[in-house]
């Protein structure tokens, strides 16, 4: 959903310090002092506009692209140096703790999102009009989408739900137990899916399918593996979405929202932005932050050189499977292979090297935005694609015995890559199937999570610690010191 300039501070007192994001945009008022808090909602295009303040703070999934990868073993986390973004090389360390700005950024960035959520549903009985049912519906799959990025980097958080709270509340209400977020997010997601349409209105609005490939996950993350299945199968059953047939065309602007898209994050290339607010851009920072470092030559632009991938993951590949090229730039590879490749030239950042980049989200000539190009990359973010739905109905199946419906599952998405079929025999097969369709999406640290691979794969890693990110200690601080710390942090 594109940012449009309105007013949005008044969409809730955000909790725990987090009504400050930085962006003057957010406070343009036309005309001033004609509308508050209170009053807002009188028409519908008031719920429409807050809706599209809500779907606005998706902006900040570029963070869970950064850290489940840089988190997991398929990537650094690069960049100029190790004091360049500290957070992400802490993170890559697995040394990371109660100060790091890029998880205090996720909590507050994801609880602005629940807040503007939660500020629609409070007013939801303001006035009647045609359409509002499925405005409400659509804020109920934010709210559960928000609310599933913090309980799967924090675990119990506070449950709000409808309303927005006050200071001194803030400064009392405690952390809910991951059940209680889990079921909230199940009742909104149930509530969405009753509702929503299985063709979005506009590009980047939540469907019936995205919200019931959302519950799916939730389940699945749960490990109620009998409810996953059922709900994936009832989105495999309506024919709303297939695989595209060829692996590289899955990343590119020109077939964006085509039918393996589930759910995309919109971005933009036509507005310019600043590196003081990144949840202030319209387009894809991940795309230039990724992209190579002082870059001159063919097909690629330059950028910063962040979340690189590393020698492990792209030695997990078959030389024979078309997705580790398209996964993986090696850029040596590349140059060596151009008509003139003593004439491209490239940088090394001092963050670290692998001599491999992210070839999904890297910014490319042609799908370069206005300056400061490295913010304004049109590239949308694939929360979710058709081939993650497939994989995860395999994987529930598998758990509950149903092996035949795993492998026919596994072997579509084999078949379109251009491999061959295998014979799904352990449920680590599947996990590795996962891998190699899925790496650099953003899906590898919680994958290693929630399997309890994580303390194999991951260097670093301390069971019963890593498990959760710390909560940041500001935010402990700001709620009068009520919230314990996640464990060993």
């Amino acid at each position: 959903m594109k940012r449009i300039q309105q007013t949005l501070l008044f969409t809730g007192l955000l909790v725990l310090s987090i009504t400050q994001t930085g962006c003057d945009k957010f406070l343009t008022v036309d005309p001033p002092y004609t509308q508050d808090v209170e009053n807002f909602f009188q028409t519908p295009e008031d719920y429409d506009r807050a809706l599209t303040g809500a779907y606005d703070m998706l902006q900040a999934s570029f963070l869970t692209l950064w850290l489940g990868e840089i988190a997991s073993d398929n990537s650094i986390a690069g960049g100029e140096s190790v004091n360049d973004s500290p957070g992400l090389h802490q993170i890559d360390a697995m040394n990371h703790g109660g100060v790091n700005n890029e998880l205090r950024n996720v909590l507050r960035w994801n609880y602005t999102g629940v807040t503007r959520a939660n500020y629609i549903l409070e007013n939801q009985d303001n006035i009647e009009f045609p359409g509002k049912a499925h405005i409400l519906a659509e804020a109920k799959f934010l709210r559960a989408y928000y609310y599933f990025e913090l309980v799967k980097y924090f675990g119990d958080v506070p449950l709000i739900v409808d309303r927005r709270i006050g200071i001194d509340e803030a400064l009392q209400i405690p952390r809910s137990s991951k059940a209680d977020v889990y079921a909230q997010i199940e009742l909104d997601l149930i509530d969405a899916v009753a509702v929503l349409n299985p063709v979005a209105s506009q590009k980047g609005r939540a469907t019936k399918g995205a919200a019931q490939a959302f519950l799916g996950k939730v389940y699945l993350y749960q490990n109620k593996f009998t409810e996953a299945a059922a709900t994936f199968d009832e989105v495999i059953a309506s024919g709303s979405y297939s695989l595209i047939p060829n692996y590289n065309d899955l990343f590119t602007v020109a077939n964006e929202n085509n039918s393996e898209t589930v759910f995309d994050v919109q971005y933009t290339g036509l507005e310019g932005g600043s590196y003081g607010c990144l949840i202030c851009l319209e387009g894809n920072a991940a795309v230039g932050f990724q992209g190579i470092r002082q870059y001159n030559g063919p097909v690629y632009g330059d950028g910063n050189s962040y979340n690189l991938p590393t020698q492990e993951l792209y030695d997990a590949f078959s030389s024979i499977d078309p997705r580790r090229n398209a996964t993986i730039l090696d850029i040596d590879a590349f140059i060596a292979t151009q008509p003139n490749p003593a004439s491209i030239t490239y940088a090394v950042g001092a963050g670290g090297h692998t001599g491999y980049y992210n070839n999904k989200y890297i910014k490319r000539q042609g799908e370069i935005g206005l300056p400061d190009n490295d913010l304004t990359s049109p590239v949308n973010y694939r929360v979710m694609r058709y081939a993650d739905v497939m994989l995860m109905a395999a994987e529930a199946h598998y758990q509950l015995g149903n092996t035949s419906t795993a492998q026919q599952l596994i072997n579509q998405i084999r078949a379109r890559a251009g491999v061959p079929g295998i014979n799904v025999n352990s449920i680590d097969v599947i996990y590795k199937e996962r891998r190699y369709e899925l790496s650099g999406e953003g899906l590898r640290f919680f994958d290693l999570v929630r399997t309890g691979q994580a303390a194999t794969y991951i260097n670093g890693f301390v069971v019963g610690k890593h498990e959760l990110f710390p909560i940041p200690q500001v935010e402990i601080d700001l709620a009068g010191g009520n919230w314990a710390q996640n464990p060993g942090y």
